[in-house]
C-alpha cells in the first residue's frame, strides 16, 4: 500500500486514481508471472528423485501455499513437507484419515513390479482390502508368494515386445482387468554429468520407464482385458519428469537419463489418455511420493527432512488417488503426497 501511494501520486503530490489503477495492474501481472519463479531458491546437495535440498538462509522467506486450496503443489520438497507439518495437513500426515478403500474391494487389479518395493506394498494393501491382485513380474519373491494374490504372471520383461505381448496375456486366466498399475521402473544410481554420461543406461531407463508401461498397456488392450467406460490405467512416474521444475530441483542439471525417462513416460501417458477418452477409460499419472525403499536408500540421510514414508503409507497414498481417478482427472499429473497437481 505504501508503494501504491508513492507511485500513484501525480506531480503535485496528490493521489491520482488513474495512476493507482495502472500500478495495481502492474502488480497483478507481476504476481501472476512470479508464481513459479518465486519458488526457485538457491539449492545445494542431492536429494531423492533429482530434488536438490535448498540452501538454508534465515533471511529467505518461505514460499507460501495453502495446500488445501491450491491446484498445484510446489517443487521444493523440504519446504513442501515443512509446510504440511506447519499446516497440520491431514492429507499429507495421516493418509488413513482420508483413504477409503471400500471401492477397491472385489476389483481385479494388475500391478507390474509387484515383487518388491512400492509394488509389493501396493499388492499387500490391495489384498488386505479385498482386491484380486494380478501380479506381473519378471520373477516372484518370497514376500509376493506369501501374499496369496489371485494370479502371479512371471517372466515378463518390460523391454521385450514378444514377452509383453502374447507371452504375458496367455498367462492371465481370470478375465478383464479393472485397474492396471504400471509400477515397474528402473533408476540408475550414479550421478550423471557431461563428464560421466552413460548412454546405454539412459536408453535402458527410457525403455523400461516409458516404453515398458506402453508395451504392457498395449498388450492388455489388444488382448481385450480393458472394459469400456470402466477400466482405469495408472502410470507411476515421478515428479522428476516435470520439466518446469528442473530449474528448482536440478539447478546444476545432471541425472539426464532419469529425468528424460520420466518426462517421456508422462508424455506417453497423456497421449494414451487422449486415445482412450472415447472409450471412457481413464489414465492416471501419479508421482508416488518419497518412499523409504531400496531404490531411495542412498538418500537415507534426508528421508526425514523431506517427509519420506514407509512403503505401506506410500501405497495407501497411491491407492487413494486411484479411487479418485475418473474421466475428469484423466491425463492429469498428481502428487500422491498431498493430492495436488504437478505442472508439466
Amino acid at each position: 500500500l505504501r508503494l501504491a501511494e508513492h507511485f500513484a501520486k501525480d506531480n503535485d503530490g496528490d493521489l491520482c486514481q488513474t495512476r493507482i489503477m495502472k500500478f495495481l495492474g502492474v502488480c497483478l501481472s507481476a504476481s501472476i508471472l512470479g508464481k513459479v519463479s518465486s519458488f526457485a531458491q538457491p539449492l545445494s546437495r542431492a536429494s531423492a528423485f533429482g530434488v536438490r535440498a535448498p540452501t538454508r538462509r534465515s533471511d529467505v522467506r518461505r514460499p507460501t501455499l495453502a495446500m488445501s486450496d491450491a491446484r498445484y503443489t510446489i517443487p521444493d520438497q523440504p519446504a513442501r513437507f515443512a509446510q504440511a507439518v506447519a499446516e497440520k495437513n491431514v492429507r499429507v500426515l495421516d493418509i488413513d484419515a482420508v483413504f477409503d478403500p471400500s471401492s477397491l474391494k472385489g476389483l481385479r487389479v494388475a500391478v507390474t513390479g509387484a515383487n518388491r518395493g512400492i509394488g509389493l506394498a501396493l499388492s499387500t494393501e490391495l489384498v488386505a482390502v479385498g482386491a484380486q491382485v494380478v501380479a506381473i513380474v519378471r520373477s516372484s519373491s518370497p514376500a509376493l508368494d506369501a501374499l496369496g494374490v489371485a494370479e502371479v504372471i512371471t517372466g515378463v520383461d518390460a523391454t521385450d515386445d514378444d514377452i509383453c505381448g502374447s507371452g504375458m496375456c496367455e498367462q492371465i486366466k481370470g478375465g478383464p482387468i479393472d485397474v492396471l498399475i504400471n509400477n515397474a521402473g528402473y533408476f540408475y544410481e550414479p550421478v550423471e554429468t557431461l563428464d560421466s554420461l552413460n548412454f546405454p543406461e539412459e536408453l535402458k531407463m527410457i525403455d523400461i520407464c516409458a516404453l515398458g508401461p506402453l508395451r504392457v498397456t498395449s498388450a492388455l488392450n489388444k488382448g481385450g482385458f480393458f472394459k469400456e467406460n470402466s477400466s482405469r490405467i495408472v502410470m507411476i512416474t515421478s515428479q522428476g519428469g516435470a520439466i518446469s521444475w528442473r530449474t528448482t530441483q536440478n539447478p546444476t542439471g545432471e541425472d539426464y537419463g532419469h529425468h528424460m525417462s520420466k518426462a517421456a513416460a508422462n508424455m506417453m501417458a497423456v497421449l494414451l489418455s487422449q486415445e482412450l477418452k472415447s472409450r471412457g477409460i481413464a489414465v492416471g499419472i501419479l508421482h508416488p511420493g518419497f518412499n523409504k525403499t531400496e531404490m531411495t536408500a542412498k538418500y537415507k540421510e534426508i528421508w526425514e527432512i523431506e517427509g519420506a514414508v514407509d512403503p505401506a503409507v506410500g501405497a495407501k497414498r497411491v491407492l487413494h488417488e486411484i479411487t479418485l481417478l475418473d474421466m475428469a482427472r484423466t491425463g492429469k499429473f498428481y502428487n500422491c503426497e498431498d493430492g495436488l497437481e504437478i505442472p508439466w
